[in-house]
């Protein structure tokens, strides 16, 4: 058993899928907090903010700690959670027929062991529908998705090249984590 330090419907989703028995406990770290646009870096700083919390409040000698966030970027840009069905769209234009990366930076952590991992996803996306993509945002699905992309949902069709692994691109490489459990 483990604790996810996260409130993603998401990664709950993928360690049920992969049979790993969890708690969910997130947490209130404030992500506007980080200064830096940089992708990789702003991932990394919101998993180790996020970490860091919850390391002090429930600490790793009961049960291990799993703490995950996912950052998406396209033309260099940083793209977090859209902060209104207008941004979402910005967002989605942006990666219409363009090369996405999703960046997924994990901590887990037991009393001998820590893991600390940063991912990427790539996606090449072919043109999206312009109907089909204002019923995804319309449905309010989008919020609340770094980059207000959802890989096994609206863009699922309109995937044209993938490298890497899909469960990084939802928010939680297990594929990786799977070996230290």
């Amino acid at each position: 058993m483990i604790r996810l330090g996260s409130n993603s419907p998401t990664r709950a989703l993928l360690l049920n899928k992969f049979n790993i028995d969890f708690i969910q406990n997130g947490g209130n770290f404030d992500e506007d907090s980080i200064k830096t646009l940089n992708p990789k870096s702003f991932c990394f700083e919101a998993t180790k903010g996020k970490f860091e919390e919850l390391f002090n409040k429930y600490g790793v000698e009961q049960m291990p700690l799993l703490v995950a966030d996912s950052v998406v970027t396209c033309n260099g840009k940083l793209l977090r959670k859209a902060k209104d069905l207008n941004d979402a769209r910005e967002m989605l234009q942006l990666q219409s027929e363009n090369k996405t990366s999703v960046i997924t930076c994990m901590i887990y952590k037991k009393k001998d062991l820590e893991l600390i991992d940063i991912s990427s996803t790539t996606y090449s996306f072919n043109k999206f529908d312009k109907e089909d993509m204002n019923r995804y945002i319309n449905s309010g699905e989008c919020m609340g998705k770094a980059g207000a992309i959802m890989v096994e949902g609206f863009c699922k069709p309109y995937i044209k090249d993938v490298r890497g692994y899909e469960s990084t691109a939802m928010g939680l490489c297990v594929e990786k984590l799977i070996p230290y459990l």
